[in-house]
């Protein structure tokens, strides 16, 4: 029996939702909603008591899987590793395809935002290049070619 339905989203925790929403607006993400939700179903959800936190849920142009951005108020955001690197245990990259790899690297490089290491061509089928995006987040940028 299958349990899973469809793939809804993909939660990312961030320390600032603006810069957050800024990076992946200018990737092409509409923002579809926003909420602060506290009390007894966070709390309980996410196994900590007094849970507060703000969420900008965020859809892609094709209107696929969204990204939820979540910005803990209580209890504070714990610092994760920003420079935290593919090899290391946990969710490593959220990934997305893109028209023109370059134009999106630029893009976001303009926000202040390098690869993690550089543009890379598999087959003459792929192009992909890891950008590091707020809080150390690895977003994953990848052009079919052909």
């Amino acid at each position: 029996m299958a349990h899973v339905r469809r793939f809804d989203h993909v939660g990312l925790t961030v320390s600032d939702l603006d810069v957050a929403t800024a990076f992946f607006a200018g990737l092409g993400f509409e923002v579809e909603g926003t909420s602060s939700v506290q009390g007894d179903f966070p709390a309980t959800v996410c196994g900590l008591p007094g849970t507060h936190c703000e969420i900008v849920m965020l859809r892609p142009p094709d209107g696929g899987t969204r990204l939820e951005l979540s910005r803990f108020i209580a209890p504070d955001h714990l610092p994760g590793s920003p420079t935290a690197m593919p090899n290391e245990l946990g969710i490593r990259n959220v990934s997305f395809e893109v028209g023109d790899l370059q134009v999106a690297v630029d893009a976001v490089a303009e926000q202040g935002y390098g690869l993690v290491g550089g543009i890379g061509e598999y087959e003459n089928s792929v192009r992909m290049a890891y950008v590091r995006g707020p809080d150390g987040i690895i977003v994953s940028l990848f052009e079919q070619l052909g």
